[in-house]
């Protein structure tokens, strides 16, 4: 499936549209690669990581669904491997501490 589509299915965005602006401005991440074309096919068992609102999302396909459903539906396809968005925070709390002077 390709990566714009499954974005909208898993209702990350509201329109294909969004997830090809988002994919195109290579803001996404596929098994640690960046992508920057929507036609990139997705596998159950790829990691995305990318960024929705004010945080960095971390998923794992689980299942690739047909069309776009409910929520709950949407959210039975992928797990959530930072769910408290932690790398985000742990980035914030590392850029905010004094960096070490050089001996």
């Amino acid at each position: 499936m390709r990566i714009d589509r499954l974005l909208c299915c898993l209702r990350f965005v509201r329109t294909r549209g969004a997830a090809q602006k988002l994919v195109e401005a290579g803001h996404l991440r596929v098994n640690g690669d960046r992508i920057s074309r929507g036609s990139r096919e997705i596998r159950v068992g790829d990691v995305l990581t990318f960024p929705l609102g004010s945080r960095i999302r971390i998923v794992e396909v689980l299942d690739l669904p047909q069309q776009r459903g409910p929520p709950r539906d949407a959210q039975a396809c992928y797990r959530d491997l930072d769910p408290a968005g932690q790398s985000a925070i742990a980035a914030d709390q590392l850029a905010s501490q004094p960096q070490d002077a050089p001996q």
